[in-house]
């Protein structure tokens, strides 16, 4: 009989918005049949972001970052998977309003991560790309590639030195990054066949608002990257505010540059989704949870990844990466887990005890500088050069998702490496170079 009455006991509904490291996570922890579990993201993929970049600048494809998520969960079959995108969260009714349809939730897990911020000036996206897609990632990389192209057509020396001129907006890991592989790209794009323009004509200028790159590396790190970044061409301007961004043209405080390309790397903020939530937020929008990941006064709901703000119980400041995200993730998925199966052994009165407070582990943070360099800091651990370099590979292989994309990537690595090329140059919108074409013969 009492089989019976557990069988016939409704299953616990858990909730989960986004499809990113933490909401992975929380549900690979939820495996238990006692749990139906809903999982929502606007895209049927799981991406990779740490190496969106690398899409970005043609030294990999899209596929080799990015894996269909009922393919990562196809064994579990408590979970459903939808591809929807949530446009209101209603706490009191606990409802979930989407573009399909609602849902109803036991338990709510957020995990929508951040969008690109650009500090209370929407209107410079239109003209300075963000990088947090694929979609971004390609539009990024196709006109650079584009940009190479039409400078190859025209005669115009000003509208040529423009089209090989790119403003990266932020001195973070992501515009470092940048920085030096757009500047690879290039230098080795032009050697394979271009006749009019030349590795010398390549202009990029890496702008910074805080006093030094990589503001959360120290000191001694910030300044070998900017070394290793100036030796590559680039020119670093540290201490730098933007002031205005148009079409092709950055406005500094003393002084305007021109570009096809500018790139914004300067700053995320949550998902808008968040806005109308009655909870507390930071001045990002980031929803602000316990030690435990949960929101103040709801406490079957959690944010976790890039849009919570969140200090573990050791009073650290959990940061905003992957492994920090999926770290939270799998926190929340075994806190209700082992809450539900408390509950459900009818011990209700010890449920709130066993609520597990989350500790951040401290994976170290790291940022690659142009090919076979890096810097890297973990704690006490600090390294730079060749070795912080492998060690970025290493890592960064291990948190791929499926073994697939872990052999693309390392196949695609050791080419580049070892031959100096890009694979993935290919132009598929060939719109612009016919109007580069016209234009030039108009001049």
């Amino acid at each position: 009989m009492s089989v019976l009455l557990q069988t016939m006991e409704a299953k616990t509904r858990v909730l989960i918005l986004g499809a990113g490291f933490a909401g992975l996570e929380c549900c690979k922890s939820l495996s238990d049949q006692l749990f139906e579990v809903t999982l929502i993201d606007r895209q049927n993929h799981h991406l990779f972001q740490p190496l969106l970049y690398q899409v970005a600048t043609a030294s990999l494809t899209a596929p080799d970052i990015a894996k269909p998520v009922r393919e990562i969960l196809a064994g579990q079959p408590n979970v459903t998977v939808l591809m929807d995108e949530v446009e209101r969260i209603d706490l009191t009714k606990q409802l979930i309003v989407s573009h399909a349809q609602s849902y109803v939730f036991d338990y709510l897990v957020i995990a929508l991560g951040a969008k690109t911020g650009y500090f209370g000036k929407p209107e410079w996206e239109q003209h300075a790309h963000g990088l947090k897609s694929l979609e971004d990632a390609r539009e990024l990389r196709h006109r650079v590639l584009q940009s190479l192209e039409r400078a190859e057509l025209i005669n115009d020396i000003e509208e040529k030195r423009k089209l090989l001129s790119i403003v990266i907006v932020g001195g973070g890991p992501t515009g470092v990054e940048l920085a030096g592989a757009f500047t690879e790209l290039i230098h080795r794009t032009l050697k394979d066949g271009f006749r009019k323009v030349a590795p010398s004509d390549l202009n990029v200028t890496l702008i910074e608002a805080a006093p030094r790159l990589l503001g959360t590396f120290d000191a001694d790190q910030s300044e070998y990257a900017q070394r290793r970044l100036e030796r590559l061409g680039i020119a670093v301007r540290t201490g730098t505010m933007v002031n205005e961004v148009y079409a092709n043209r950055v406005v500094l405080e003393n002084e305007t540059l021109e570009a096809a390309t500018i790139i914004w790397a300067a700053g995320t903020e949550a998902n808008p989704v968040t806005a109308a939530m009655p909870v507390e937020k930071d001045r990002y929008g980031r929803l602000i949870v316990g030690p435990d990941c949960a929101l103040a006064n709801y406490p079957n709901v959690f944010a976790i990844g890039d849009i919570a703000n969140c200090t573990d119980k050791h009073s650290v400041k959990v940061p905003t990466l992957a492994a920090a995200a999926a770290q939270m993730g799998k926190h929340v998925g075994k806190l209700i887990r082992d809450e539900v199966r408390v509950k459900q052994s009818h011990k209700k009165s010890n449920a709130a005890l066993l609520r597990r407070q989350f500790r951040y582990f401290d994976k170290g943070n790291m940022a690659i500088i142009g090919k076979s360099s890096a810097v890297l800091k973990a704690n006490k651990l600090k390294m730079r050069g060749f070795l912080a370099w492998l060690a970025w590979l290493f890592v960064h292989l291990l948190l791929l998702v499926g073994f697939r994309n872990k052999l693309a990537v390392l196949l695609q690595w050791g080419f580049a490496y070892l031959r100096g090329r890009r694979s993935a140059r290919i132009i598929v919108r060939p719109d612009q170079i016919e109007n580069a074409r016209l234009h030039n013969r108009e001049h």
